[in-house]
């Protein structure tokens, strides 16, 4: 671990009075990191070098991915700890937003955003990509739900009517990834009530319900940027205000991360290779104190024998891998 960022990761622990670990999801164009459940092996290893901490922090940055890895990963974290914080210096989308619902705190910067959880769903059953037949076009919850109320809202409410427009939905969206879009919406509603009860008494279904609603179906927009005040405020997380000394903090090792994974400049692996072609690009990194491991692409470019084509590139291998040691 460079020194920089070794000394910032013990500056934040001292000032929380906790011990922490970082995750950084690298959203780079071209090579970016999805929440997955590869992480929860990765992270069972820190957490069993931090011996059972009293108090957790996780510094998250991620655009998002899997949900159900967001639920095990805050019941494998609750395993080693009982008090456990989000530390967001900058953006933690979707599943990302979801982690911090399992939180007892979400400590966020002024910089600091959270998202609608709300599933996009891609399935054989999808429609096409008039662009690119091969491809299927995500449907959204939103774009559904939103269908159905300016229907309403035109004051369409003759059950024959509804039924004529539910018909010419299905004329462009299949049955079936209707029921895998609602299916999925049911799922992510119950995970994120899961979360929220991990640190909120079950006697507070009211405010539950509220969180749920709002970052489910009342933000419509899956690209919405919800800031600190907002979920404080409107959303009632339990959202904490980091303090000067810690916003800087956060957001200065945040800057060391973005430098080392270059996230701020499209990847080219033909400006990466050596002479023999062969790339190496990390593009995620799990850290604690004493570790730190890397999500890694191993690669090589093939050239075209054709100087107006471009070159082909084939990944031998990705995965996480522990610095200074070998696959994690």
């Amino acid at each position: 671990m460079p020194k920089g960022r070794k000394e910032l990761i013990q500056k934040i622990s001292a000032i929380r009075q906790s011990s922490v670990i970082t995750y950084i999801g690298g959203d780079r164009q071209n090579i970016s990191t999805r929440i997955a459940p590869d992480i929860i092996p990765v992270f069972y290893k820190h957490l069993k070098n931090l011996s059972s901490p009293k108090k957790l922090d996780l510094f998250l940055f991620t655009k998002g991915g899997d949900v159900h890895t967001a639920i095990r990963l805050v019941q494998l974290v609750y395993e080693f700890t009982n008090y456990f914080s989000v530390l967001i210096p900058f953006k933690a989308y979707s599943a990302g937003t979801l982690i911090a619902l399992g939180a007892s705190e979400i400590i966020m910067t002024r910089m600091g955003e959270l998202s609608p959880v709300d599933p996009h769903v891609t399935s054989m059953f999808n429609p096409q990509d008039p662009r690119n037949p091969a491809a299927r076009l995500p449907v959204n919850v939103e774009d559904v739900y939103s269908f159905f109320k300016v229907t309403k809202d035109l004051g369409i409410r003759n059950e024959a009517a509804l039924v004529e427009v539910f018909s010419r939905l299905l004329e462009h969206v299949h049955p079936l990834a209707l029921g895998n879009l609602y299916r999925s919406y049911s799922l992510i509603r119950s995970i994120a009530k899961r979360l929220l009860l991990t640190h909120i008494d079950s006697s507070q279904s009211e405010r539950v319900n509220h969180v749920v609603d709002n970052l489910t179906k009342k933000l419509f927009s899956h690209s919405y940027m919800i800031s600190r005040k907002e979920a404080l405020e409107s959303i009632k997380l339990p959202i904490v205000y980091a303090s000067d000394e810690l916003e800087d903090a956060l957001l200065e090792l945040y800057e060391l991360y973005e430098k080392d994974l270059m996230l701020e400049m499209p990847f080219d692996p033909e400006l990466g290779a050596d002479s023999t072609g062969r790339f190496s690009v990390a593009s995620g990194i799990i850290e604690s104190i004493d570790r730190t491991d890397r999500y890694v692409f191993d690669g090589v470019i093939e050239k075209s024998l054709d100087p107006g084509l471009p070159c082909g590139v084939t990944i031998i291998s990705q995965g996480w891998k522990t610095e200074g040691g070998g696959e994690s």
